[in-house]
C-alpha cells in the first residue's frame, strides 16, 4: 500500500511539483469569449442560409453586418491593442545586476489598462511575463506600479510601466492615455446601445434600422476621430537599453475604424434607396415576413387596385381609372341615353319594327262607367302589344316612348 503513495515523494516529504511559477496568460479569457459567442452565431447562420430562397443578398449583407459591428464593439471595448509597441532588447533582467537577458519587450495599450509583456528569445531560459497595470480611477495606475516594485518584476517591466503612471515625476502620458480611453469608452457604449436597437428595428421596421446603422457608423467613427485627437501631442517613446519602443495604431483601432466606414456607408446606401423607391429593402428576419401580415402586402392591398396587375380581355394590363376618365365615361354614357330616346323607330331593326296604333289613355281613377270601359279595352290591347313581344323570343335592344293625349294632360308611356 506504501508504494501507491510515494509518487514525486523523496524521504517521506510532501509531493513535490517542479513547476510552482504562475503561467502567464496567452490570452484575454474576455475577447476570446465574445470572439467565440460571434463566431458561433455567424456559422450557425451560414449552416441554414443555403435553405433561404427569398432576400438572399440582402439577409447576407444585413447578418454579417450586424454581427461583425457588435463584435468590434465588445471586442474593442475590452481589447488591449489601441496603441502598441514591439521590440527586441538585450537587458539586465533586475536592477542592480549584471545579468543580461535576450527578450522581446511589448506594449499594448487598451482603453482602461495597459497590458506589458516580456518573453525570453532564448528557448532555455524561462521567461514570460504579462503583466496588466489598470487606471480605471485616476490612483490606480500609481498603486499597481508600487506593488509591482514590491513584488520585483524585471527591469523592463517596470521601465515602461514608470512611463505610465498618473502625473508622477513629471510623467503626464498616462493622464493622456485615460482621458482617450475613457471617451472611447463612452462612445462605444452609446454604438452598442444604437446597435442593439439597429438589429430591433431591422427586425420590426427595416428603413429606421437603416437609419440607426447609419447612426452606429457615425458613433464609431467619432470614436476613432476623438481617440486620434487626445492622443498625447508628443508622441510617446520609450527608451530601455538601447533600444527604443515607438508606439502605433493596433488593430482594435483599425477593426473600429473599418467597421465603422461599412456600417456609414451600407446605412447611407439603404436609406437612400428607401427614400427614392419606398419599402424596397426587406430580410427574411422581418417578424411578419411572408405572411398574411407582411407590410408588403399590407401596402400592396391599402392602395387598392392602382398596383394591382389584371389583364383585360385583349390581354393588355387594365389601366386605373382617373378621376377625368370617370368623368368623361359619365358624359358619354348620358349622351348615348339621350340618342336612345331621339332615334328614329324606323330604322330599328326588322325583329325590333313595330307600329302602335293610337291608343286614348284613360286614368285609373276616373269611375264613370264609360271610362272603365274604356281603360279594360285599353288593358286587352297592351296585353296584345306583350304578347307580341314574347313572340320574338328576346327583349328589345331599343324601346320608342310615346306620347298620348287624355283631352286634359299628355303622359310619357314607355313600352317594355
Amino acid at each position: 500500500m506504501k508504494g501507491w503513495f510515494d509518487a514525486f515523494r523523496y524521504d517521506g516529504g510532501p509531493t513535490l511539483y517542479n513547476f510552482s511559477n504562475r503561467t502567464a496568460v496567452t490570452g484575454d479569457v474576455t475577447v476570446i469569449s465574445f470572439l467565440v459567442i460571434f463566431v458561433t452565431l455567424y456559422i450557425a447562420f451560414l449552416i441554414i442560409f443555403p435553405g433561404i430562397r427569398k432576400e438572399r443578398f440582402t439577409t447576407f449583407c444585413a447578418v454579417t453586418l450586424s454581427l461583425l459591428v457588435g463584435a468590434t464593439i465588445l471586442v474593442s471595448l475590452f481589447g488591449s491593442c489601441w496603441h502598441m509597441a514591439e521590440t527586441t532588447l538585450v537587458s539586465t533582467y533586475r536592477a542592480f545586476s549584471d545579468e543580461k537577458i535576450s527578450a522581446h519587450l511589448g506594449a499594448y495599450v487598451g482603453l482602461k489598462h495597459v497590458n506589458i509583456t516580456l518573453r525570453s528569445a532564448n528557448h532555455s531560459i524561462d521567461i514570460d511575463y504579462n503583466e496588466r497595470f489598470d487606471w480605471i480611477d485616476s490612483q490606480q495606475m500609481g498603486d499597481s506600479f508600487r506593488k509591482a516594485l514590491v513584488r520585483g518584476l524585471p527591469f523592463p517591466v517596470l521601465t515602461v510601466a514608470e512611463y505610465f503612471t498618473m502625473g508622477q515625476e513629471g510623467l503626464a502620458w498616462g493622464g493622456q492615455y485615460r482621458a482617450a480611453g475613457y471617451f472611447a469608452i463612452i462612445m462605444l457604449w452609446t454604438s452598442l446601445a444604437t446597435w442593439m436597437l439597429m438589429n430591433l428595428m431591422l427586425i420590426v421596421v427595416p428603413r429606421y434600422g437603416a437609419l440607426l446603422m447609419t447612426t452606429c457608423g457615425f458613433l464609431l467613427l467619432t470614436t476613432i476621430c476623438g481617440y486620434f485627437g487626445m492622443l498625447p501631442e508628443t508622441p510617446l517613446v520609450i527608451h530601455t537599453e538601447g533600444t527604443t519602443l515607438n508606439f502605433k495604431f493596433g488593430w482594435c483601432f483599425w477593426l473600429v475604424l473599418i467597421a465603422g466606414s461599412i456600417c456609414l456607408t451600407a446605412g447611407v446606401i439603404i436609406t437612400t434607396i428607401e427614400i427614392i423607391n419606398p419599402h424596397s429593402f426587406s430580410t427574411i428576419l422581418e417578424v411578419d415576413y411572408d405572411t398574411p401580415y407582411d407590410r408588403h402586402v399590407i401596402i400592396e392591398d391599402s392602395r387598392g387596385r392602382k398596383f394591382q396587375k389584371k389583364k383585360t380581355s385583349s390581354g393588355r394590363l387594365e389601366e386605373p381609372e382617373g378621376i377625368g376618365h370617370r368623368i368623361l365615361k359619365r358624359l358619354s354614357s348620358k349622351q348615348k341615353e339621350e340618342k336612345q330616346h331621339h332615334r328614329d323607330p324606323s330604322k330599328l331593326p326588322e325583329d325590333h319594327h313595330f307600329e302602335l296604333s293610337g291608343v286614348p289613355w284613360r286614368y285609373p281613377h276616373r269611375s264613370s262607367s264609360k271610362q272603365h270601359r274604356g281603360n279594360e279595352d285599353d288593358y286587352r290591347e297592351n296585353e296584345s302589344i306583350m304578347s307580341r313581344y314574347s313572340n320574338l323570343g328576346r327583349e328589345p335592344h331599343n324601346v320608342t316612348i310615346h306620347e298620348y293625349d287624355n283631352g286634359h294632360q299628355k303622359s310619357k308611356v314607355p313600352m317594355w
